[in-house]
This record gives C-alpha cells, sequence and structure tokens, in this order.
C-alpha cells in the first residue's frame, strides 16, 4: 500500500510539473525566460536615425541586433533581473534564449517601415497562433518570452507581448500588450532601455494584470 501512495504522488508531482496553469505566473513556480522575439517586429523609420548605425539591412537587424539584445540578459542578469521582475529567487529562472534566437534567425522580415501605424499590428489572438507553432527544443513548464512587435524613434517607446506560456502544450497562458521608453545612445543601448523599462514595470504590475 506504501509503495502504491508513493507512486500516485510521484506521477502527481510529475504532472503538475507540466499542467502549468494561469495560477502558477504569481506563485513562484519556475520559469523559463525564452528571451526576446522579434519575428513579427516593424522598426518604423531608418536606423540612419542613430548616427552610430548608418544604413542597416534587414540582415543585419537579424544577425547582429537581435541576438545582440537577447544576450544582453544573459551578460547583464543584474541589470535585466527576470528574477526580480517576476518575484522570484535565482534558483527558480532559467534561461533558455536559444528558443527565440533560433525563430528570430529564420526570419526575413521585411523590418523597416515608413507607417507609423506598424507600432501596433498584433493581437492576444494571433500571439496565440504563434505560440501554438512555436518549437520550444523541448523545454517544459512555465516560459516567459516578449514579442517585440514596434520600434519607434518618433515615440521614443517600444512596444510589445509579455507573454506567459505552457511550454509543453504551447498554449498562452497571460499576453499583455505593453510600451517601454527607450533612451541611451546608439542603436543598440536605445532600444535596450526599452526592454529593460518592460522589465521593471512588469515588476510592478504583474499581480494587476488580468
Amino acid at each position: 500500500m506504501k509503495k502504491i501512495f508513493v507512486s500516485i504522488v510521484l506521477v502527481l508531482v510529475a504532472f503538475t510539473g507540466f499542467a502549468q496553469t494561469k495560477a502558477d505566473i504569481t506563485s513562484g513556480t519556475p520559469v523559463t525566460w525564452l528571451g526576446l522575439d522579434f519575428t513579427q517586429l516593424k522598426f518604423i523609420g531608418s536606423a540612419a536615425q542613430f548616427k552610430d548605425a548608418g544604413e542597416i539591412s534587414n540582415y543585419d537587424l537579424r544577425a547582429k541586433y537581435f541576438p545582440g539584445w537577447n544576450t544582453l540578459f544573459l551578460k547583464e542578469k543584474e541589470k535585466f533581473n527576470v528574477a526580480k521582475a517576476l518575484d522570484r529567487n535565482d534558483a527558480n529562472i532559467d534561461y533558455a534564449i536559444e528558443v527565440t534566437d533560433a525563430a528570430n534567425g529564420k526570419s526575413s522580415g521585411p523590418y523597416f517601415t515608413d507607417n507609423s501605424g506598424d507600432f501596433q499590428l498584433l493581437t492576444a489572438d494571433r500571439v496565440s497562433t504563434l505560440v501554438a507553432k512555436y518549437d520550444f527544443k523541448g523545454h517544459k513548464g512555465l516560459g516567459l518570452m516578449f514579442f517585440v512587435e514596434g520600434m519607434s524613434k518618433d515615440r521614443e517607446e517600444a512596444s510589445m507581448w509579455v507573454t506567459f506560456v505552457n511550454m509543453g502544450e504551447k498554449k498562452v497562458l497571460l499576453t499583455k500588450r505593453v510600451t517601454g521608453r527607450s533612451g541611451g545612445f546608439g542603436l543598440r543601448n536605445y532600444w535596450a532601455k526599452s526592454f529593460y523599462n518592460v522589465l521593471q514595470d512588469m515588476g510592478h504590475d504583474l499581480g494587476k494584470w488580468k
């Protein structure tokens, strides 16, 4: 009887480890940071707005800047503090930016546009569709990613969808569109500031999100 009880407990633990729900977002459940998805990005205007950048092609943006922004969350963990934003201990945060790096690397754009209306193109339903088709590289459990949809120098901000997912089931648990103020010198740092600000705001507001 004791062996049967232990077996049942182990099965329940294994099941709950994979059956993430929306409640897990604020429960302290371990989270895997998946990174920044730029596959839907619309960069409004030319990168030449930044003196250090000059003319940048779609290829340059994808090959240099996308992985550069993603890597910041690994190289500068104290600043881009995912654990703090989620009210977790460092031990409860895993990193798997190869998931979004792979998706970004397969995207082709075009990313640049002069249409200011392209700053907001995604919807919650569209994000759910993207997640359903995502390759999570075998990762299970609760994941977090940002779908970056717009960058506007005129607005001095970037828009993105903060998205919590059940990776095993490829389902969205919560997605919310937010904007982050940008700032700083140079193309890389200017937009890195927006990701930093979204993390800060998320830390204050996550418990209020529905």
